[in-house]
């Protein structure tokens, strides 16, 4: 499996998913935060033609401008057992209008393969990476260029997203925008658009989110004329839940959804929990979500 992270596999090309070594999001969720920081943790199922095929984890720190996120995921069951998939990944920087990453690792392992990767970057530029082993040379792949490492966001600090501007954190905006992906071998874009705003109720959020529509805007470092590049180009059905967290001003995939060649993969949450600062009315943010739930029209009861 390729290094392309949870949102390679979830939000752009499905094919590749990390899967953690040392889980690292686990060992981030029972720190206590820090005054000012808020800290939010999201496990997720993953199911691929409505089978379980494993899980998720993602843990996001925000202290004032600075942020860490960390990633986690194993395949399980008769797909875990033939492919041995697990990985994990880390990325952390600072966060405005957009995440601006200072470094990124990931490592992924699978029956046939473990791959490392490492990037340090400066003011949303790579300035040096390394990927072990390394890529064997490809003429069919479209040729990296430094140009294409240049104001990019690395697969596990895309999967938070700042609000835009100083409106509601669902802000139906705040879909609408373009992610600038490079994982070290690939550049890409995922773009997101307003799909519809809906309720609802997960273990330990309920409240409104935003549901965007994606799509895979492949870049370079890819192949042009390999059937699954071509089918992720076309895929009109993939999608990202997003919901807010409270206390930081950025928001974070709830579900994600992507069509494959093997039929439906939906990572989705089956828990939130967050802690540190709540938001300015005092609330605890399940609190605010499910006040905001109350007050906002639902379209469907369990969110589907």
């Amino acid at each position: 499996m390729r290094s392309k992270a949870l949102l390679s596999l979830a939000l752009a090309a499905g094919l590749a998913l990390p899967a953690g070594e040392a889980n690292t999001a686990q060992a981030a969720r029972s720190r206590a935060p820090k005054a000012g920081e808020t800290s939010v943790t999201v496990d997720y199922g993953i199911m691929l033609a409505g089978v379980p095929i494993g899980s998720a984890q993602v843990t996001g720190s925000v202290d004032g401008p600075r942020y860490t996120m960390d990633v986690s995921a194993r395949l399980t069951g008769l797909v875990g057992a033939i492919t041995g998939g697990y990985g994990s990944g880390r990325a952390s920087g600072t966060v405005a209008a957009k995440p601006v990453p200072a470094a990124f690792a990931l490592a992924s392992h699978s029956a046939s393969a473990s791959i490392t990767v490492r990037m340090a970057m400066a003011r949303g530029n790579v300035v040096a990476s390394d990927i072990a082993p390394p890529l064997v040379p490809d003429p069919e792949r479209v040729t990296v260029s430094e140009v294409h490492k240049r104001g990019v966001i690395d697969p596990v600090s895309a999967l938070m997203m700042p609000a835009q501007g100083r409106g509601e954190l669902i802000d139906p905006q705040n879909c609408n925008r373009t992610i600038p992906v490079f994982d070290g071998a690939s550049r890409f874009n995922v773009v997101l658009s307003y799909g519809e705003t809906r309720s609802v109720q997960k273990p330990g959020y309920a409240g409104p989110i935003l549901v965007c529509n994606a799509r895979y805007q492949p870049i370079a470092g890819h192949r042009p004329d390999r059937p699954g590049v071509k089918f992720m180009e076309e895929n009109t059905e993939m999608s990202v839940w997003l919901a807010p967290v409270e206390g930081a001003r950025v928001l974070l995939p709830l579900r994600i959804a992507v069509r494959t060649q093997l039929g439906l993969n939906i990572i989705e949450a089956t828990r939130w929990s967050q802690s540190g600062q709540t938001p300015q009315n005092g609330q605890t943010a399940p609190e605010a979500g499910a006040q905001a739930a109350a007050q906002a029209p639902a379209s469907s009861s369990d969110g589907r």
